[in-house]
C-alpha cells in the first residue's frame, strides 16, 4: 500500500537524498558523467532542496510503501507559461519513483495526490515540462490526459536539450 504525506523541511536530506538518486537512475545512461554531474551539484543540493522544501513557492509530497520512502513529487507556483494565458496554474516540476518501486503504483498515487492537491487549490491547469526523449515519462503524461501544448530549452551540466510541455485541464 502507498501513503502520501506532505513534506516538511525535516525532510530536506530525505529528499536530497532521493533527488540526487532517482535523477541519476532516470538520465545517466543518456548523458555523460560531467553533465550529470554539473547538474546535480548545481540542482540537488542539501541546501537548494531545503531552501525549496521550506518556501512557500514548492509544495513536496512524499511517497511510502510500509514506512519505506519509494518516491516524491514537487509541484512549484511558477510562472504559468504565456501558452497557458490567464488560467491558474501550477507546475508539476518533478515525480519520480525510486527504481525497484517502478511499476508499483508509486508513481500513480503521487499523481493523483499532484491533481486533487492543486484542484484543492482552485488551479485550472497542471503543467509539465518532460524531456523530449524520455518516452516512458511521456507515455505515463499521456495516460494521465496530458497533452504537448509547447516545448522549451532545458540545460543538463552543458547539454542544451528540449523539454516539451504538457498540460492537463483540471
Amino acid at each position: 500500500m502507498i501513503t502520501i504525506r506532505l513534506a516538511s523541511v525535516k525532510d530536506a536530506e530525505l529528499i536530497a537524498e532521493m533527488s540526487r538518486q532517482t535523477f541519476y537512475d532516470a538520465f545517466a545512461a543518456q548523458n555523460t558523467k560531467e553533465d550529470m554531474d554539473k547538474f546535480m551539484n548545481e540542482q540537488f543540493t542539501k541546501e537548494k532542496l531545503a531552501e525549496q522544501v521550506n518556501d512557500n513557492e514548492s509544495i513536496f509530497l512524499l511517497a511510502f510503501s510500509d514506512s519505506e520512502p519509494v518516491g516524491y513529487a514537487r509541484m512549484a507556483k511558477s510562472e504559468t507559461p504565456p501558452e497557458l494565458g490567464n488560467a491558474k496554474t501550477i507546475e508539476l516540476a518533478r515525480i519520480y519513483s525510486v527504481t525497484n518501486a517502478i511499476g508499483k503504483g508509486v508513481g500513480k498515487a503521487l499523481m493523483q495526490k499532484c491533481i486533487d492537491t492543486a484542484k484543492e487549490s482552485g488551479k485550472q491547469i497542471l503543467w509539465l515540462g518532460v524531456w523530449e526523449h524520455n518516452n516512458r515519462a511521456i507515455d505515463f503524461y499521456t495516460r494521465w490526459g496530458f497533452e504537448k501544448f509547447g516545448s522549451h530549452p532545458f540545460v543538463l551540466g552543458d547539454d542544451h536539450q528540449t523539454d516539451w510541455l504538457m498540460k492537463k485541464i483540471l
